[in-house]
């Protein structure tokens, strides 16, 4: 029988207790194995390291205590994060923004910055001049120096493989497999992740948002593309090499006449496409703004985009479903620039759904709205940056770089 990396183990292990106290904000080791289910030994052996790392931080919490034998003994040891001990930068390309945070080491935003500009209308060494730039003067905002940053992690609509910092393909670039991750390092001299922007809000509602009491759960972003992250027992589901997922490739039929993708009928691209007449429209998708602009189509009783939005949705339902078929998630949550489209995506999006779905399955799942702003997609690719630094190895030199070659 093949036994399991010991240093594989290490590291999980080590995530575990991190993000157990983490979320805790302050706790004990008895109670880091109530919830990790690791023996004694080894959490005292990994919170030891931590403390040598100064990673962590001890506190006495309470006076002298008295057992059930009237037994005095010492006051209880609590453990916290060291806010310090890190800070990473985060980032979301899209195609007509720029959105970064830094965070320290338990996630919290120091700074945050926001450039409007159409990223994907510009050839890749000019849009990395603009990450740098960005990274840099975020970093300045958060009043700290390039050489305190340990990690930038990027955030990008599309196919990633996360193990190599590639971006196979996307809407945001003009070529494809671009290793952003390489690219992006040389130029800061800093470690640097490429993440697919779906599973960066995924570790963003299970950090900070809606997942944050659930370990299993499903995300569907709805932007550019239609991206899909999975979230297994706390962690992100990725394919092999470390592709991020793209449910936008779902196929919605197949015959010897036609076949369409999803992405052909639900995505925000595939929603503004087409000829417009109303020429504010044309104005807003050149700026990047077309779906906030759709929203008041809508709301004006536009009944081309209304058919337009009752069709994405009824798709969108039937692929939800068979996620749910397929994972059977307690939750699942919708993210994305195409919810302004309101009652008219989503009214035919449920129904839909419920009509798809079989009969074992109607109770398992609820499917959350969730709007959330840019930082937190951002805040999201920091989590990412996080989650690695909190199963690396550290020493007095700091956590084991990820190479990104």
């Amino acid at each position: 029988m093949k036994t399991a990396d010991p240093e594989l183990m290490r590291a999980i292990n080590r995530f575990h207790v991190l993000d157990t106290i983490r979320r805790a904000g302050s706790i004990s080791r008895v109670e880091i194995g109530e919830r990790t289910q690791l023996s004694a030994t080894t959490i005292s052996a990994i919170t030891a390291a931590l403390l040598d790392d100064e990673l962590i931080t001890p506190h006495h919490e309470g006076g002298l205590r008295s057992d059930s034998n009237g037994n005095r003994g010492r006051p209880r040891v609590m453990l916290t994060l060291n806010a310090s001990a890190a800070r990473v930068v985060g980032a979301k390309i899209a195609t007509n923004r720029l959105v970064f945070v830094v965070t320290d080491f338990q996630g919290d935003i120091l700074a945050h910055l926001t450039l409007p500009v159409r990223v994907d209308r510009l050839p890749l060494p000019v849009v990395a001049d603009l990450v740098e730039d960005g990274v840099r003067r975020c970093v300045l905002d958060a009043g700290l120096a390039l050489a305190d940053i340990h990690t930038v992690a990027l955030a990008v609509p599309g196919v990633v493989e996360h193990g190599s910092g590639r971006v196979r393909s996307s809407p945001v670039f003009r070529d494809v497999d671009v290793p952003l991750a390489t690219y992006i390092a040389e130029r800061l001299g800093i470690a640097t992740i490429a993440e697919s922007d779906a599973n960066a809000m995924a570790m963003a509602q299970h950090w900070f948002g809606r997942a944050r009491d659930c370990d299993d759960f499903v995300l569907v972003s709805m932007e550019e593309g239609l991206g899909l992250g999975v979230m297994h027992g706390g962690q992100l589901f990725r394919g092999a090499r470390e592709l991020s997922l793209d449910l936008g490739h779902m196929m919605m039929g197949v015959s010897t006449v036609q076949s369409e993708r999803l992405s052909d009928i639900a995505s925000e691209r595939a929603i503004l496409d087409g000829e417009h007449a109303d020429l504010r429209l044309r104005e807003a998708m050149r700026v990047g703004r077309g779906m906030n602009h759709v929203q008041r189509l809508l709301a004006e009783g536009d009944d081309g985009f209304t058919a337009t939005a009752s069709r994405a949705g009824e798709a969108l339902g039937i692929a939800i479903a068979n996620l749910v078929g397929l994972f059977a998630p307690p939750r699942v949550i919708l993210v994305g620039s195409s919810l302004a489209l309101g009652r008219s995506l989503l009214d035919p999006l449920q129904a839909s759904f419920e009509r798809a779905l079989s009969a074992p399955l109607r109770e398992v799942s609820q499917i959350i709205i969730d709007e959330a702003g840019d930082e937190l997609w951002a805040r999201g690719a920091a989590a990412v940056a996080l989650s690695e630094l909190y199963g690396s190895p550290w020493s007095t030199t700091g956590p084991a770089l990820r190479s990104t070659l």
